[in-house]
């Protein structure tokens, strides 16, 4: 099998995965908002942890990598990902809830990642405010300088950037409150991860969350006249798994249930997966073909 199969098959699999997970899970959510009238307020604060993770991320790059010596290159591989949500290095910001103690606001740090609301995108556009067009810098900073964590802090927050030279503002009177901290489901976070490792994946590309019902509706991709005698064979497996899909949620443990189900659709998928990828081969090479045509139209 090539490795374009091996990627639909795996792209194949984790769509089944994610049809045993609950549909608070799978659902598309709406899109948070940072609150920009709020970011002069944790500034400096984020500065902060932003030196603190830049420190420690280096470190553990550094211990992960010995003997070898980490380059610049790593380093600046880092300060440009640590303000990005959608980078295992800005995972940090995750974990931190914004709360208002009298006329300040107060970063808290947390146990476990919470769900991302507009609270961790204001986090994410002061860490890019901070940030701006300095990642090289302070990366160079780090790679020549080898500071120690209060070095660095001193250089990112109030010498290259500013961002704690003054005293935040007063907290004004009539702020609406921030959202509460919601701790992330632990089949949520697994799976966000899962799709993450997958971007930019050859044969998987633009991963997302998907509902059940978008899930159940994508086994008509790619199908055509040619494929009626496949369809007879096929016809009882998404049925089947469209009314598995569809019973009632039980109260039962998750876990036991995400298992019962890999396991009883493993036999099935390898039966299919050669199927599905012949499918979606001959529907990518019919839109090239499709192309194809058109430009040979317009010569």
């Amino acid at each position: 099998m090539g490795k374009m199969e091996q990627n639909i098959v795996l792209l194949v699999s984790v769509l089944l995965l994610l049809t045993w997970v609950p549909v608070s899970l799978c659902a598309k959510k709406p899109m948070a908002v940072a609150r920009k009238e709020d970011i002069p307020y944790i500034k400096c604060q984020v500065c902060e942890k932003l030196a603190s993770q830049l420190y420690q991320q280096v470190q553990t790059k550094q211990s992960q990598i010995s003997p070898k010596k980490i380059s610049e290159h790593q380093i600046i591989e880092i300060a440009e990902n640590v303000c990005n949500l959608k980078k295992e290095e800005a995972d940090w910001i995750l974990k931190i809830d914004i709360v208002e103690r009298g006329d300040r606001l107060e970063l808290i740090e947390q146990d476990a990642e919470g769900i991302c609301n507009s609270e961790c995108k204001t986090i994410e556009g002061a860490c890019d405010e901070v940030m701006g067009y300095s990642d090289t810098d302070v990366a160079e900073y780090i790679y020549t300088s080898k500071p120690d964590i209060e070095s660095l802090l001193n250089y990112l927050c109030k010498d290259l950037t500013k961002a704690c030279k003054t005293k935040p503002p007063p907290l004004l009177k009539d702020r609406a409150p921030g959202e509460p901290f919601v701790p992330k489901p632990t089949k949520e976070a697994e799976m966000e991860k899962m799709l993450r490792s997958m971007e930019g994946m050859p044969g998987a590309p633009n991963m997302k969350m998907y509902s059940r019902e978008e899930l159940m509706n994508m086994k008509n991709l790619g199908e055509d006249a040619d494929d009626d005698e496949e369809e007879e064979e096929e016809e009882d497996f998404p049925s089947n798994l469209g009314k598995l899909l569809r019973k009632k949620e039980s109260k039962g443990d998750w876990k036991q249930r995400i298992s019962k189900g890999i396991k009883n659709v493993s036999e099935t998928l390898k039966k299919h997966a050669n199927k599905a990828s012949n499918r979606v081969q001959r529907w990518w090479r019919g839109i090239r073909g499709a192309r194809s045509k058109g430009g040979k139209a317009e010569l």
